[in-house]
């Protein structure tokens, strides 16, 4: 992942005073603490005891579209509520990022609206751009690198991977490791994504890494519509969105889709004793990574809960919970710089060739443009 900034006195003032009332890291001193749903930083609601404070009162965190077997969001929801008694509600856990924008837009709805989002990148900065996330300073913030985070804090890179091939030996005979190996015709009837690209991020990023392996960039993600297209019209391609339970069924053996959902998806199934043999394998000829933003809903029901449950998923804890299920964190070169990385955790990620490279926000937008408008014709038969 690419290489952290360095950590700047001024922050390391701020982390240490991340207690002290408003005043410290820039914030003038005669202002007082903010309430919580125009606070800007733990530091301009008064610091962490204050914050916090105001989260145990309100007592209850709005979530969306957080399944618990995805980069251990079950750990991080039950560690939460035990850290902090504060009671986590997931609405519609298999959502897409799309949903979870939906629902951002709900408004009076008696409190039932998410507080916080966890979307695919060009998801966050659509919500951005429609003014849907109120911005907001974790304590680690300027540890983010600059081109994972909005300059604004309305949206900020947590966790990541690899677009990943996943493949049940006990199914297939030669598993695939490329996405040239998917035009097979052994494989028809086999191939599937985690969802619908026009409104999950990670088959989004599938289609972005098969416009990579045939000769697209991230300026032209056309390549990657007309492989699937390709792959529709051999057969090899079906419209079933992927989950461990289409896996376990045997309907998608063959599924695109993130390096830490595969990792972890073998993982469990052979805690359960499930007959399948998942295996992974990153894609050389169409590496792509990524990360999943998180945002603070700027209407958000439990403004102080929303707050601190930013500063719990990124908090060395919170990080390394996510490197526990295979999730590259954002934080990762920093917390291994600072010592708060955990080493075992992360000797188990799968090794990955050369440094990646990310889309600009303008190609993102371009890129979803051209699915969106692309994808139902390409798909269709």
């Amino acid at each position: 992942m690419p290489a952290s900034r360095l950590r700047t006195a001024f922050v390391a003032a701020c982390l240490a005073l991340a207690a002290a009332p408003l005043g410290a890291c820039g914030d003038k001193p005669d202002a007082g603490p903010r309430a919580p749903a125009v606070a800007t930083s733990a530091a301009d609601a008064g610091g962490m005891a204050a914050l916090t404070a105001a989260a145990k009162k309100e007592g209850a965190l709005n979530a969306i579209a957080l399944p618990r077997d995805w980069a251990d969001y079950g750990a991080l929801i039950d560690g939460f509520e035990k850290k902090y008694g504060i009671k986590v509600t997931v609405e519609n856990p298999e959502g897409t990022s799309q949903d979870e924008i939906n629902a951002l837009k709900k408004r009076g709805d008696g409190g039932r609206a998410p507080d916080v989002i966890d979307v695919g990148g060009s998801f966050a900065q659509s919500a951005a751009r429609q003014g849907l996330l109120a911005p907001y300073r974790v304590a680690p913030f300027d540890q983010i690198p600059e081109d994972q985070k909005d300059p604004d804090a309305r949206w900020y890179n947590n966790y990541g991977g690899y677009m990943s091939i996943g493949c049940d030996a006990k199914r297939v005979k030669t598993c695939p490791s490329t996405f040239a190996d998917l035009r097979k015709p052994e494989y028809k009837g086999r191939v599937a994504l985690n969802g619908d690209p026009t409104k999950s991020g990670s088959a989004f990023a599938g289609v972005y890494a098969a416009a990579l392996a045939n000769g697209g960039s991230f300026d032209d993600i056309q390549p990657g519509l007309d492989f699937f297209a390709e792959l529709s019209r051999s057969g090899n391609f079906i419209p079933v969105q992927s989950s461990p339970a289409t896996i376990e069924s045997g309907r998608t053996p063959i599924s695109i889709d993130w390096d830490f959902l595969n990792l972890g998806y073998a993982d469990a199934f052979r805690e359960k004793g499930a007959d399948v043999d998942w295996r992974t394998a990153i894609p050389f000829d169409g590496s792509f990574a990524e990360y999943y933003a998180n945002g603070v809903n700027k209407e958000a029901p439990h403004p102080a809960a929303a707050r601190l449950w930013q500063e719990w998923v990124f908090s060395p804890e919170g990080q390394n919970l996510r490197l526990g299920a295979y999730a590259r964190p954002v934080l990762m070169d920093a917390m291994e710089k600072d010592g708060t990385l955990d080493k075992a955790a992360a000797e188990k990620l799968p090794t990955v060739e050369g440094t990646p490279t990310f889309p600009t926000a303008g190609q993102t937008a371009k890129a979803r443009e051209t699915v969106n408008r692309g994808w139902a014709d390409a798909v269709s038969g």
